[in-house]
């Protein structure tokens, strides 16, 4: 019996140039992750990784702020728990480039076609250019899952982003793509999901936490892009 805590990377850069890079506040929100984490006595005996920057960051930043007590294995990257394109999921269904959404009306837009976007690629539909089919998505997400499941115990610590985690709340509940898209698009910046596992299964407890942020003072940290 282990449990697996599944955590968003902190804040990236939305809307700038290299979207793949977490803003000051997206290193402040990891950090005091790994704040909390030290403070409950957490000690983790494996770590899987994304391999895109903001993931790995995210990483780093929990190590700092668990400062002695950091995991002493080392992290496995693993490509299965990097994002999606969703500028490329979106160019399938709107090929005009789109303006930066540095309005509300534009942020807006931009996740409807998001959200259109992804309906139509989990349902086999478009076929975003560079990016894999649904399918194979899915199961760079379930191979980190049996992974874990098999040849890890204890508590792990698993760094990836929204569409990861939420493709493995949503395959462990069995819902539909359009609840899979609707868990995405609530997972918060640094926040946590746990599932316990065993050989067997893995069991969803949390989703989507943000237990590091409860306090008052960190209210205004709270984000989602």
């Amino acid at each position: 019996m282990g449990t697996l805590y599944l955590v968003r990377h902190g804040q990236a850069s939305f809307g700038a140039d290299n979207y793949d890079n977490l803003s000051p506040l997206g290193h402040q929100q990891s950090i005091r992750l790994g704040e909390y984490f030290k403070g409950k006595g957490l000690r983790f005996d494996a770590v899987l990784t994304g391999t895109l920057t903001r993931q790995q960051q995210t990483f780093k930043g929990i190590c700092e702020g668990m400062g002695t007590d950091q995991p002493r294995c080392m992290p496995l990257d693993w490509p299965g728990l990097n994002e999606y394109d969703s500028e490329a999921v979106i160019a399938a269904i709107h090929p005009h480039k789109l303006e930066k959404p540095d309005t509300p009306e534009l942020y807006r837009h931009h996740f409807r076609l998001l959200r259109d976007g992804l309906t139509q690629w989990m349902n086999g539909v478009v076929s975003p250019q560079g990016m894999p089919s649904y399918r194979e998505f899915q199961q760079g997400v379930t191979s980190a899952l049996t992974h874990v499941r098999t040849q890890c115990e204890g508590n792990v610590l698993m760094v990836s982003s929204g569409g990861p985690i939420s493709t493995a709340v949503g395959h462990i509940l069995g819902t539909t793509p359009e609840t899979t898209i609707e868990l995405n698009m609530r997972i918060r910046n640094s926040a946590v999901t746990e599932f316990v596992f065993n050989p067997k299964r893995h069991t969803l407890i949390t989703f989507n936490t943000l237990p590091h942020l409860d306090a008052p003072e960190h209210a205004s940290w709270i984000t989602h892009a």
